[in-house]
């Protein structure tokens, strides 16, 4: 099998992983993100443990999808293709203060678990606060921070033609709607997790799994990777099969 064709099944699989993991997280996580009295009662740690793992499982992919289109991406444009390296890297970060934060609740509910002199109000307040500091992350990093990347990746495979316009134009719009919900989210209009908030999610989900489905079954289309001449200019040449 060609490297490119290996490149192109593992980018994919790393792009499902990441879908796969996102929703199982987030559903693994329910009961920390929406009782309030999470923090006081006896708690389903388990649970939201394994929600942990599936977000850790989450930012490693988001890494690894930069990591591995890299190489044909920098072909196109170098510095577009670091952005978009940069910008999974940062996302994956984000994801790991949202995670923090949930496994300190659990370990604060642990710590105070029975204690008759503790403060109630407190530890409420402490437990909102880390719920609070999931949420701005979930918002920033899957959000803010995933529609650029999006916007990033699908100009560089328009650009390239490695994946079919449409799956591009798909990442455009999915990318600009998602950072415009954003936007909408944290001005207050409506909330992330509501029918607006689900719809806006929808076009960069398909884009994801489109683009996904596509480098699994089909790999990168014959693309015109750039090289630079003696005088430093980018010029075109293309490949031919």
């Amino acid at each position: 099998m060609e490297p490119a064709r290996k490149t192109a099944i593992v980018a994919g699989a790393f792009f499902l992983l990441t879908e796969v993991a996102a929703i199982a997280g987030l559903a693994l996580y329910d009961p920390v993100l929406h009782d309030t009295h999470y923090i006081l009662g006896p708690g389903a740690d388990t649970r939201v443990f394994l929600g942990a793992l599936f977000e850790i499982v989450l930012a490693a992919a988001v890494i690894g999808t930069g990591v591995v289109l890299f190489p044909v991406l920098k072909k196109q444009n170098e510095g577009a293709a670091l952005g978009y390296v940069c910008a999974r890297l940062l996302e994956a970060a984000v994801i790991i203060v949202g995670i923090i934060s949930v496994l300190s609740l659990v370990k604060l509910r642990k710590a105070f678990e029975g204690a008759a002199d503790s403060d109630t109000a407190s530890l409420l307040t402490t437990g909102k606060t880390l719920v609070a500091i999931h949420d701005w992350t979930f918002l920033i990093g899957p959000n803010f921070i995933l529609g650029a990347n999006s916007l990033i990746l699908a100009w560089l495979m328009y650009r390239a033609k490695l994946v079919p316009r449409s799956i591009a134009v798909l990442g455009l719009a999915g990318g600009a709607l998602i950072c415009t919900s954003a936007t909408a989210v944290m001005f207050g209009l409506y909330e992330q997790i509501s029918v607006a908030g689900s719809i806006a999610a929808i076009p960069v989900f398909t884009w994801e799994v489109a683009l996904a489905a596509w480098l699994i079954t089909k790999g990168f289309k014959p693309a015109a990777p750039l090289h630079k001449d003696n005088n430093n200019h980018t010029t075109p040449h293309p490949i031919t099969r």
